[in-house]
């Protein structure tokens, strides 16, 4: 997805993020999930299909069992 397809995404991150902006942004648009660093709101967005993002999620819940 280009840049300006991100532009009207509604960015959210973590409510344990620290306020400091050491954290990523997440959001979705046309069925693609996007992450982006906050601190550089401006800069890259990684960009993961729905089910290269439920693999990761289901990862990470495995990790903290």
């Amino acid at each position: 997805m280009s840049k300006a397809g991100w532009s009207r995404a509604v960015w959210r991150r973590s409510a344990r993020s620290n306020g400091k902006g050491n954290c990523v942004e997440v959001a979705s648009a046309a069925s693609v999930i996007g992450v982006r660093d906050s601190k550089d709101i401006g800069g890259p967005v990684l960009a993961f299909s729905a089910a290269e993002w439920r693999a990761f999620i289901d990862g990470v819940k495995a990790v903290g069992r």
